[in-house]
């Protein structure tokens, strides 16, 4: 069976001023999210489920359904606040979305094989889809789950300061913590993390997590259990967030579960502000250029 590709597109982009999801930044109107589905084809996958809310639902059928009818099974399932286990309600006022953990679990009853998880805003690269296929093909457990870990120094920006969870992994190269660093940045040519009044130098080659993860659909029964304790101990609160990552290494703190951290060294790049556009542009026009992909993905 092939694996699946669950996007996370539910997102309103509020800071990047529209629906950053469907922003024409390729050369032929592609956005971020055609190319990440046009390499997940090209590894393997079969199937691609998008998250989003119920209001993008028509624009989004509207633009993909053309481009991907007959080369990717399409499916789309819609977050909402209130799509939360029986006995629990939403707190009065509260807007915020409850977080990617609760977004991967409205595909929960659509995914019943493996899968790779992404943010709709990222740019992967096609090593990560073609190295998430291999992982899974070679999997021999249900409780064995993958990250791809990016270089450090291939996730920063030259604008500021970033924050990134640093992955530690063992001889085998199995996850055991993540720190996080929350300001990390270039001084000098050189990488630094910031804490208090002390800064620390990094090599650049430290891995790290950027939201892209391969998972058996079991995992999903956990997160569903994780999700249910989330809500009893910070459901009260306006603003919290429940993150499927929280959830996958606390099932490797207890041994549960092992994530390998399958590194990569192509260069991560994704569009949170406006400023952000013509960098991402420049970056996908590179790489049409250099003949990773065509003038037009779907021609």
């Amino acid at each position: 069976m092939k694996p699946t590709l669950l996007i996370l597109a539910a997102g309103m982009g509020s800071r990047y001023g529209g629906l950053k999801q469907m922003d024409e930044l390729g050369p032929s109107g592609e956005s971020i999210i055609d190319y990440s589905i046009y390499d997940a084809i090209q590894a393997g996958f079969g199937k691609v489920v998008f998250v989003i809310r119920e209001s993008f639902y028509e624009p989004f059928k509207e633009r993909f359904e053309p481009r991907l009818k007959g080369r990717i099974e399409t499916v789309y399932v819609f977050q909402d606040l209130d799509k939360i286990p029986t006995g629990y309600s939403v707190p009065e006022g509260r807007e915020k979305p409850w977080g990617t953990g609760h977004a991967m679990l409205m595909a929960k009853n659509v995914i019943n094989e493996h899968f790779a998880v992404i943010n709709a805003d990222d740019f992967y690269g096609r090593d990560a889809y073609m190295q998430a296929f291999y992982f899974i093909k070679s999997c021999k457990s249900e409780n064995e789950y993958a990250m791809i870990g990016y270089a450090l120094k291939n996730t920063l920006s030259e604008y500021g300061t970033v924050s990134r969870g640093i992955c530690e992994v063992d001889a085998a190269n199995n996850m055991t913590g993540v720190i996080e660093r929350t300001k990390i940045g270039y001084e000098g040519g050189k990488i630094y993390f910031y804490e208090d009044d002390k800064k620390t130098e990094l090599t650049g080659n430290e891995p790290v997590s950027m939201n892209c993860w391969v998972f058996n659909p079991s995992f999903l029964n956990a997160l569903d259990e994780g999700f249910e304790q989330f809500l009893k101990v910070r459901g009260a609160e306006m603003k919290s967030e429940f993150y499927f990552n929280i959830q996958a290494n606390n099932m490797v703190t207890e041994q549960k579960a092992t994530v390998k951290v399958l590194n990569t060294d192509t260069k991560w790049f994704g569009v949170t502000y406006r400023e952000d556009r013509p960098l991402v542009q420049q970056s996908i026009n590179n790489l049409v250029e250099a003949g990773v992909y065509p003038q037009n993905l779907w021609k």
